[in-house]
């Protein structure tokens, strides 16, 4: 074929088209292609020097016309190679439509974008709350710069504020909590471990005790699959803080207690890409912290229409995990992104190895296969089989643990190991309390 008397060629030649030709830009046009294609147009312009850049959707076009400056570099979100997410949009329109829904950690990256998924749907009212003021800032020009004036109100508060969240509980009587409220940094919760138990223990426990008082309807807890075996005070807050929740599922008729619980999230603040982006751009070093070191990814909106979707088919009690696909080596996706850069590894830039962090382990579980899961009418969402507790044994333990967040941080790591014996520090100063 031909248009304008320039040859088209096939597909399956574009190895050997390039092969042939100093070809400076591999340009992407079509749409929404899958990723295993993506992936492989990607490898092969890369092969033979070429930048491999992509057209936005025609509705992001300047009036019309497409300028070359709109054309962007690939993504490394868009190389990942994942099925597409087939959302139960029904059951979904049925759980939040006409409903008043409190998300807290609104300004976050997995806060924000649960609002954002939130807003495809007619809720009566959203009250969104986060303690971060600049996060909040932007977050409230989003709402209401869209053009769409809806029943939202913003707030900056702490979710360990007690008479605040009280207050705001009490007077909007929410259906809906999905709580996205967490200190998530591995090594600075090391650092930080009253920290942890005062926002990841404390602040779910007021929430999820609040939601049974004033009649919340479904209590959706953000987690993480660092609460599997933790090795580090964060995953170990966190699953605390699932024990709390679960086992006050079985106390009360009031609320429905859900969990979610997926690993890391492509582009989420401080996240490796958004660093490895700054480090390129910087002319390195990229730094890596071990070459063999390997995570789950998946990207933000799918992560968050995934626990809407889980939080919309949960009957309270569970435990949901996310298919999270094959886990990916840092050091793989850090060579790629430089060659998606232009740039040469070992020429004009260099990777660095810093060793792992505290806390940190080579490669992250999530329970995630037949034995240790039941199936849901979703393939990408399964339920963890684990361990139920006493809500009453729970509860005394957690009140104790709450009760040391000021003291020396052996002792909050000790009693934290008395509540979840499998939690086994590692390249930790917190190894010498492992039992």
């Amino acid at each position: 074929m031909k248009i304008e008397n320039i040859t088209v060629h096939n597909y399956d030649n574009l190895a050997e088209y390039l092969s042939k030709h100093n070809i400076n830009f591999l340009i992407i046009a079509i749409q929404n292609l899958p990723p295993r294609i993506t992936n492989n147009i990607t490898e092969i312009g890369l092969q033979y020097n070429a930048r491999v850049l992509v057209v936005p959707p025609v509705a992001k076009w300047i009036n019309g016309a497409l300028s070359f400056k709109q054309i962007k570099k690939v993504k490394i979100e868009d190389l990942l190679d994942r099925s597409q997410i087939v959302l139960d949009t029904e059951l979904i329109t049925k759980d939040l439509c006409g409903k008043t829904i409190l998300i807290s950690g609104a300004a976050g990256s997995i806060g924000s974008e649960i609002v954002r998924q939130v807003m495809k749907y007619q809720f009566k009212r959203l009250i969104l709350i986060d303690n971060a003021e600049t996060p909040v800032f932007y977050l409230r020009g989003e709402c209401f710069n869209s053009g769409e004036p809806r029943n939202i109100d913003i707030e900056i508060v702490d979710i360990r504020d007690e008479v605040k969240m009280s207050d705001i509980i009490s007077r909007e009587r929410p259906d809906i909590i999905y709580h996205a409220a967490a200190y998530k940094h591995v090594p600075m919760m090391e650092e930080n471990v009253s920290a942890a138990i005062k926002n990841n223990v404390q602040g779910t426990k007021l929430l999820a005790d609040l939601s049974v008082k004033y009649g919340v309807q479904k209590f959706v807890m953000v987690s993480t699959d660092k609460a599997v075996n933790p090795t580090n005070v964060m995953g170990c807050s966190k699953r605390i803080a699932e024990i709390y929740v679960q086992s006050l599922n079985f106390e009360q008729n009031t609320t429905k207690f859900i969990t979610t619980r997926f690993g890391n999230v492509l582009g989420t603040n401080g996240s490796v890409i958004p660093i490895f982006k700054k480090q390129i751009e910087n002319g390195g070093p990229v730094t890596v912290t071990d070459r063999e070191i390997t995570r789950f990814f998946m990207t933000i909106p799918e992560a968050c229409q995934l626990v809407i979707n889980a939080g919309a088919m949960g009957n309270g009690g569970e435990i949901f995990i996310f298919d999270m696909g094959k886990p990916v080596r840092i050091y793989d996706l850090a060579v790629k992104m430089i060659r998606l850069s232009g740039l040469i590894l070992g020429t004009d830039i260099q990777i660095t190895f810093t060793g792992l962090r505290p806390g940190e382990k080579l490669y992250e579980e999530l329970l995630a296969n037949k034995e240790n899961t039941t199936e849901t009418p979703n393939p990408k969402i399964m339920i963890a089989k684990v361990r139920t507790y006493n809500y009453a044994e729970v509860s005394k333990e957690i009140d104790e643990l709450i009760a040391l967040r000021d003291e020396d941080p052996f002792v909050i790591v000790n009693k934290m190991k008395e509540i979840v014996p499998e939690y086994i520090s590692k390249n930790s100063e917190f190894e010498v309390l492992n039992r």
